[in-house]
């Protein structure tokens, strides 16, 4: 008997390389070899006919082949993955992107705080699908230094302006290093005030993009990840750091909570670079005075208990249950 076919409808292909891209490609790799599966930027195309299934990413931006899915398959066969843009800003304003909550059988987010952003008659048929991604050992780390990195490109909704506040408040420190790793492309502006906190504090480094195994390398480094986005649907970055033993810190926004968890103690409010300087001192204090049972060592064992949430295994179980669902309502 012939596999299902599920058509992936994703804003972002190969040449682009993106998170979009690559869940898509995971997941075509995940739910093998019970159902075949293809990826698509736009539907309907060639191959469409033989398509059982559709898995859309982005509500606003795959609202047209979403609509015409609907068309093809009145009531059956399509959840859309909804992103953190989705989430905390299209489905309030864009009717594109409300239409495609209407058509679709099944939802998907990629955070336990997700489904909290839907008009309430959308929760019941959305499911929480974490994102996964291979584990990996930390590397060893200095105890003269407490080591942080941050991984996200220079734009406005990543907020950098607030690591480059936390930097300029612990700029006399020496015992505290930042490693800031990102593309500046899109907001050139960012690139001259992250250069000027370069340039007058020593703890502070821009290193620009990097090669992802360069950057894993970074993150399993490093003592912390800082994360400081003012939106997210659920950041692949805070998941690779979980996997690598680092813990975080992150700005207390939906996004990261439903990562990280609701008692999860590395928070600062969004956009408070003085809360950010004060927890990384408050970690370097730890590391000083407890290694083994400080601040640091504590995030480090709540997020220990996170990590299973984003192993390979849990996510393909997820992936294989959204397809049964979507299946049995045919």
């Amino acid at each position: 008997m012939s596999r299902p076919l599920v058509v992936i409808v994703s804003p972002a292909l190969a040449d682009a390389n993106n998170g979009n891209w690559r869940t898509a490609q995971r997941w075509a790799e995940l739910i093998a070899p019970r159902y075949a599966a293809r990826i698509t930027r736009e539907w309907p195309d060639t191959p469409a006919p033989s398509d059982t299934l559709m898995l859309a990413l982005h509500a606003r931006r795959s609202a047209s082949s979403i609509a015409a899915w609907a068309a093809a398959h009145p009531g059956c066969g399509l959840a859309v993955v909804l992103t953190g843009t989705d989430l905390y800003q299209d489905i309030a304003r864009d009717p594109a992107a409300q239409r495609s909550l209407e058509l679709a059988q099944r939802l998907v987010v990629l955070q336990e705080c997700g489904a909290d952003a839907l008009p309430p008659a959308h929760r019941d048929k959305t499911r929480v699908i974490f994102q996964s991604t291979a584990q990996w050992p930390p590397l060893p780390k200095s105890s003269a230094t407490l080591d942080a990195v941050m991984v996200g490109h220079l734009r406005a909704v990543k907020a950098p302006q607030t690591l480059f506040d936390a930097a300029r408040r612990l700029g006399g420190r020496a015992d505290i290093r930042i490693t800031h790793i990102g593309d500046a492309a899109a907001e050139p502006e960012l690139a001259a005030q992250a250069r000027a906190t370069q340039q007058d504090c020593p703890g502070y480094r821009w290193l620009g993009a990097l090669p992802h195994d360069a950057t894993l390398q970074a993150i399993r480094a490093a003592h912390l990840l800082v994360h400081t986005s003012s939106m997210e649907g659920g950041a692949h970055v805070i998941m690779e750091a979980v996997r690598c033993g680092t813990p975080v810190l992150a700005s207390r926004v939906p996004g990261n909570v439903g990562m990280l968890g609701a008692d999860y103690e590395g928070y600062f409010p969004a956009g408070d670079g003085a809360a950010l300087a004060r927890q990384l001192a408050a970690c370097r204090q730890g590391q000083q005075e407890d290694p083994a049972g400080g601040l640091l060592a504590h995030l480090r064992a709540q997020c220990a208990l996170r990590a299973p949430l984003f192993d390979p295994e849990h996510e393909r179980a997820g992936l294989l249950s959204l397809l049964q669902e979507l299946e049995s309502d045919r």
